[in-house]
């Protein structure tokens, strides 16, 4: 089993790598346009470290999500509850398709998008401490016509309030990695 995850991870990043760097290759880092709240893209994020994978069926997909190296000593630590400031985390998200070599197994397909989530809690107080921002498709397309989105991203966040407003669960790594 823990073969299989690590398997699926290596691929992931693989996976991330070519698709981010298709995706810059067309547009060019400096050319992705900030999100309409004006958080920026992170272009360096495909060399972020691996925080967790999930699965949602509801839309078909897999999801890697990355954190940046604050995000990434803070999970270590296990202080994720608040996460600090600073804090930043990628979740990019791929079609979901099957392995035919594998029945019962999936793979990333086309990429779908990427979204940030970056911890700030007196800039972005009036979205529960946290600035998000999404863009769409190989081309990097900002989600949103307007800062408004954002309240979007606070409606569904606001479940796991018990949790910083976060989904997503750091992956325990065995052999004493945190």
């Amino acid at each position: 089993m823990i073969s299989n995850v690590v398997r699926w991870l290596a691929g992931a990043s693989f996976l991330l790598a070519v698709t981010v760097g298709m995706a810059l290759g067309q547009g060019g880092a400096g050319k992705v346009a900030p999100a309409p709240n004006g958080i920026v893209f992170y272009p360096d994020y495909p060399n972020w470290r691996v925080l967790a994978v999930s699965h949602r069926e509801d839309n078909n997909s897999l999801r890697t999500i990355l954190g940046n190296d604050v995000a990434i000593a803070a999970a270590r630590a296990g202080n994720t509850n608040p996460w600090p400031d600073g804090s930043v985390l990628a979740k990019v998200s791929w079609k979901r398709v099957p392995l035919d070599a594998f029945p019962g197994a999936f793979v990333p397909g086309d990429f779908m998008q990427v979204e940030f989530m970056r911890k700030d809690k007196v800039k972005f107080a009036a979205t529960l401490g946290w600035g998000f921002a999404r863009w769409k498709g190989m081309d990097l397309v900002p989600y949103g016509k307007d800062a408004s989105f954002a309240q979007e991203c606070v409606a569904c966040h606001t479940p796991v309030a018990q949790s910083d407003f976060v989904f997503t669960h750091p992956a325990r790594l065995g052999g004493g990695g945190k």
